[in-house]
């Protein structure tokens, strides 16, 4: 059984994720263009090239706080942005939580867990229920660190931390968007998925190696 994440571990899972975001273009501008601008999918599919440039030239890190941190000034880099800004902030508070180390055990995934989703709600003045990234982020990071904390191992909480992350995508779409852009749309915005939350989900999923959900897909019908 795994019980902590080494350096090869965390290359790999950010070379997943910048493999998807590449595969995201069209989904994503498909799903802001009901939201808000329609081009959130050129800014992820220039942060994965940015994501993905980084990982080929950094140099093997002992500090996977440093790499971390570094994977997200690359993004926003890449793609100077709102998510930008946003990514950048979650992963260089994660990677803070991280600082040298070379291997990452439950409670230290949980408190980067918590410190990227703090990060996400103070920069982007978000919170659960506004509609946004941290709808699918929050319950994410608190089921993650729930998990541990009642003694179980990575995989369990990996499990419990995407079931959580799609349920609270799901969860928003009825909602109207609050926030940004999106806010001054108003009732267009309800009954559409948030592409950040898609995004979010979509980067745990390839992150974990798990199979794509569809927006929508964990609602209770009726």
């Amino acid at each position: 059984m795994v019980d902590t994440v080494d350096g090869a571990m965390v290359r790999a899972g950010l070379a997943r994720a910048a493999a998807r975001m590449a595969e995201l273009g069209d989904l994503l501008n498909r799903l802001d263009a009901a939201m808000g601008d329609g081009d959130m999918g050129i800014t992820v599919t220039k942060a994965a090239a940015g994501l993905q440039q980084y990982l080929a030239t950094a140099e093997t890190e002992e500090d996977l706080g440093r790499l971390v941190s570094g994977a997200g000034m690359a993004f926003n880099r890449a793609a100077p942005s709102t998510l930008g800004a946003l990514t950048a902030t979650a992963l260089m508070r994660a990677g803070k939580e991280a600082r040298g180390l070379s291997a990452l055990d439950g409670p230290a995934l949980a408190g980067m867990l918590r410190a990227a989703d703090g990060g996400v709600q103070e920069r982007g003045q978000a919170k659960p229920g506004d509609k946004t990234l941290v709808d699918a982020l929050h319950p994410a990071a608190e089921a993650f660190a729930a998990a541990i904390e009642a003694g179980q191992g990575l995989a369990a909480a990996g499990a419990a931390m995407l079931r959580a992350a799609r349920q609270g995508r799901d969860a928003a779409i009825p909602l109207r968007s609050r926030i940004g852009r999106a806010g001054w749309v108003g009732e267009r915005t309800e009954n559409q998925p948030d592409p950040g939350a898609v995004w979010l989900v979509q980067m745990l999923e390839a992150i974990l190696g798990a199979e794509y959900s569809a927006p929508g897909s964990t609602q209770t019908p009726g």
